[in-house]
């Protein structure tokens, strides 16, 4: 445990102090997010937030993780990196959807390949699949939640402080270190992008974010229970971005446009701006409804199968019923006037 606390203490002091540079160091390069009718900052932002973010996580682990722990998870260190590469060039670019896919795929990939996926079936190439369509969902979820000003560093936080609880009760100390980095570079960076946000993440850092939190889900183990409870601690955890990435994809399929590549003011957060709250109200709402599906999670570590059963309905309901209540108010404030 201390030496989780180690990596959490670097990992924010890092970031903290790696910040300021890499914010400097965007406007000489000119990375730097412009303001555009579909965004809510209205100055020129930089960009780098993310190689602030991944320098902290992957200094911390180099600095007080031991070599066993580097080893086991060499893997997600190299998809991490490649799609932290893929993320800089996007925010350099702007790659079509399609490269994007492609470049997110390969990380994906090497962690099948590593044995770092989903086993809940018999079937391998099922088990492949799932992991694949995982590791993408969740590193575009994440990449889509990056749509207001301290949103997505604060929603992953709160996840990985949920990875670091459950890995603990678990027992799982590589899980739990690679969540701490995360949480104190998360906790760190918001120091500069919690609004009103000095500096952005940009795809750097939301797809890093993204592609890590998929894979340590898929780390997590429960022993003490069975697969067909604790199969989805994960998803609970990371119930937020699955839920923000639904409701935009339900939405705009139903108003005929592409959900991956239409961009829009559609998301969960400015929902809640609709209904009247302040960007920043809206924002701790989000953090607060990610705190309840941790929680959640955690009672289902130790639920019993009907339980489980219980609590996978009410969330799912809970979930459709979010998204029904969303759509009714983006319809109002999008109706014609008469």
């Amino acid at each position: 445990m201390l030496q989780v606390m180690l990596i959490f203490g670097a990992a924010l002091a890092l970031a903290i102090g790696v910040t300021p540079i890499v914010r400097r160091l965007a406007f000489r390069t000119n990375m730097v997010d412009q303001p555009t009718g579909r965004k809510f900052h209205t100055d020129p932002t930089p960009l780098l937030g993310g190689v602030a973010i991944y320098s902290a996580v992957i200094l911390a682990l180099a600095l007080f993780g031991d070599r066993f722990y580097i080893s086991q998870v060499a893997s997600i260190f190299i998809g991490a990196t490649l799609i932290s590469f893929l993320g800089f060039w996007d925010d350099r670019v702007a790659l079509p959807a399609w490269a994007k896919l492609i470049g997110q795929a390969i990380p994906a990939l090497i962690l099948v390949f590593t044995g770092v996926q989903v086993v809940l079936f018999p079937y391998p190439a099922l088990n492949v699949l799932i992991t694949v369509v995982w590791v993408l969902f969740i590193t575009n979820a994440i990449n889509f939640l990056d749509n207001m000003d301290g949103l997505s560093a604060g929603v992953a936080a709160v996840a990985s402080a949920f990875f670091v609880l459950l890995a603990s009760l678990s027992g799982q100390y590589l899980v739990g270190a690679m969540a701490a980095a995360i949480l104190g570079a998360c906790i760190g960076f918001l120091f500069y992008n919690f609004n009103p946000a000095s500096i952005f993440m940009g795809d750097t850092g939301s797809l890093f974010l993204g592609f890590a939190l998929a894979a340590l889900g898929i780390k997590l183990r429960f022993p003490s229970n069975v697969p067909m409870v604790t199969w989805m601690i994960p998803v609970l955890v990371l119930g937020v971005p699955i839920l923000d990435t639904s409701l935009v994809i339900i939405s705009r399929l139903r108003r005929g446009h592409n959900p991956f590549t239409t961009a829009g003011k559609d998301h969960l957060s400015h929902r809640l701006v609709l209904r009247g709250m302040t960007r920043r109200e809206a924002v701790l709402t989000i953090y607060l409804l990610g705190c309840a599906f941790g929680m959640t999670a955690v009672f289902v570590t130790q639920a019993s199968v009907l339980e489980g059963i219980v609590v996978a309905a009410v969330a799912a309901l809970v979930a459709i019923l979010i998204i029904w209540q969303m759509e009714r108010l983006l319809q109002r404030h999008t109706r014609p006037e008469a």
